[in-house]
């Protein structure tokens, strides 16, 4: 299952690499105020589907741009949760920050994630119980023994009404770490977690296809990831904390009074 969720990344990599020598050429709509797809989206979306169900026809299919399969329901076994690019106003612009993120949910458990970085060819994988992985080499989340010596990744979703609330959360935290960093795609950001490349890793309002495959990269490179008060509902919720254990502890005592 996990070698074709790569396979399907691959080919939706193909799709996104080819557009982005020419963004002139994309079709761009906004579905919410900032909130944007392009048919690029939808393009590797298709790819991703179509490699999927064609190695497992009957496996249930939740992705951002086409929503759920007619077959999705309480009692779906095998669910796929896909992002075909997360990070896609980082894509329309040029910016090279953003990935596909693919995650298999088991009878509501992740056990299964890719996310795909086709600028830099980063590939991070993970298999719930056998560690998390970068270009077949493992990972861990680095653990610094307090929130200030910690680099920490955010981000603040499209709603304009939002951003009141994360300018309070990026005082009170950037007043705590050695700095606070927000690139604008939270898969890329959770497996940069799992890598060590930042600390820790906070966001509100996300949906499930954002955070499902950079969960799991984070909990089997040895962090902890949970929700503002620290519970573990954050699939459900949208509003996530991810980092080693001595940074998450540090991490939930900041941000509780925002959960």
């Amino acid at each position: 299952m996990l070698n074709t969720a790569i396979k399907a990344a691959r080919r939706a990599a193909t799709v996104i690499n080819r557009a982005s020598f020419d963004l002139d050429r994309i079709t761009i709509s906004e579905k919410n105020h900032n909130d944007f797809v392009t048919d690029i989206d939808q393009a590797s979306e298709q790819a991703i589907v179509e490699t999927l169900l064609k190695a497992y026809p009957d496996h249930a299919i939740l992705g951002e741009e086409s929503g759920p399969t007619a077959n999705l329901n309480d009692d779906s076994e095998y669910v796929w949760i896909i992002d075909p690019i997360d990070g896609t106003t980082n894509f329309m612009h040029g910016y090279p920050n953003y990935c596909i993120s693919i995650a298999l949910q088991q009878r509501g458990v992740i056990t299964q994630a890719v996310v795909y970085d086709p600028v830099r060819n980063d590939l991070f994988t993970a298999t719930k119980g056998a560690g998390a992985y970068l270009n077949e080499k493992r990972i861990r989340v680095r653990n610094p023994d307090r929130i200030n010596k910690a680099l920490i990744g955010s981000g603040h979703g499209a709603d304009p009404r939002a951003l009141a609330e994360y300018l309070r959360m990026y005082e009170v935290v950037a007043a705590r770490c050695h700095g606070v960093r927000s690139s604008g795609s939270a898969a890329l950001e959770l497996a940069n977690v799992a890598a060590g490349r930042v600390d820790g890793y906070y966001e509100k309002g996300l949906k499930i296809w954002d955070i499902a495959a950079g969960s799991l990269l984070v909990t089997e490179a040895g962090g902890i990831v949970g929700e503002f008060s620290g519970e573990s509902e954050y699939l459900n919720k949208g509003d996530i904390i991810a980092a080693g254990p001595k940074v998450f502890a540090g991490m939930v005592q900041v941000l509780k009074p925002f959960a």
